[in-house]
């Protein structure tokens, strides 16, 4: 099982997400460090700081040298595909080819209705979805892409230059949804990606996974299955590596340790020690 970290861009300021990045970067054992798209922190003072993404992203891909960095995940209502595009590929040349590329739905009223942003109902935002996702694999793979759809319309358009990594980043597709979650991630995933509540429900999602799969003609094994873990402050790294433990059983591909508020070097060394038997 490969081993990620997912650091909070809320409540904290950039010296302290640098160091710890730059920390992570330096530890073998993870794989990949992830952080979220979103404007308004999820927990706490909403009014407190929360920094912003992809913007975050660029600058970490300059201060890292070796780990591969991702959003976990990138909202869908909240830049049009084709600019997306463009902020991907830029992004993953800046890192030398270690962009994951995370995408989902989004959700989040409180952001939509306070920033003026449409949030359509569930049935309009995976439709848009859907469409997003084919205009971004066209805009990162082919030399123009035209797509007339209900959400996006691309008209010759190109996306220059192209990403390091080809045909294109890795797509990691998250979510949990049966229908058009597990759908879209059998179609256009590298990487689904889940947070879930057990190794028992993980594993019935994978089933669905797997059967939409078998539908779209899509081999499962081209699809690494992933899961977040909280690190509870309160409970301690312990606590994580255990939950941890009964996911690698299950048969996860990727564990991402989502890491408390504060952390530090030290916490991360501390995580590392104790997650080792698990990679």
């Amino acid at each position: 099982m490969r081993l990620g970290i997912k650091t909070k861009p809320e409540h904290t300021t950039w010296a302290e997400l640098l160091e710890v990045w730059r920390a992570a970067d330096d530890i073998e054992l993870f794989e990949s460090a992830w952080n979220w798209d979103h404007f308004y922190p999820l927990s706490g003072d909403v009014t407190a700081p929360n920094l912003e993404g992809w913007t975050m992203l660029a600058a970490l891909a300059q201060a890292t040298r070796r780990i591969r960095i991702g959003c976990q995940v990138t909202g869908m209502i909240y830049r049009h595909p084709a600019v997306l595009a463009n902020m991907a590929a830029t992004t993953d040349i800046i890192s030398g080819g270690r962009l994951e590329l995370g995408l989902g739905a989004g959700w989040n009223r409180q952001e939509c209705e306070a920033y003026g942003i449409e949030l359509p109902p569930l049935k309009d935002r995976f439709d848009l979805f859907d469409e997003g996702v084919r205009a971004i694999i066209g805009l990162l793979t082919q030399e123009s892409t035209t797509l007339h759809g209900k959400h996006v319309r691309l008209t010759d358009a190109r996306c220059e230059p192209k990403p390091v990594q080809r045909p294109h980043p890795p797509i990691t597709i998250g979510g949990r949804g049966p229908k058009r979650t597990l759908l879209a991630a059998a179609r256009w995933a590298q990487a689904w990606h889940a947070g879930t509540e057990s190794p028992r429900q993980w594993l019935e999602l994978k089933e669905i996974l797997l059967a939409h799969c078998a539908d779209v003609g899509r081999d499962p094994g081209e699809i690494a299955c992933a899961v977040n873990v909280r690190v509870h402050a309160d409970k301690g790294i312990g606590a994580a590596v255990e939950e941890a433990h009964g996911y690698r059983e299950a048969g996860v591909d990727l564990l991402v340790f989502n890491l408390p508020h504060h952390n530090s070097p030290a916490f991360l060394e501390q995580l590392a020690e104790a997650a080792a038997p698990l990679a």
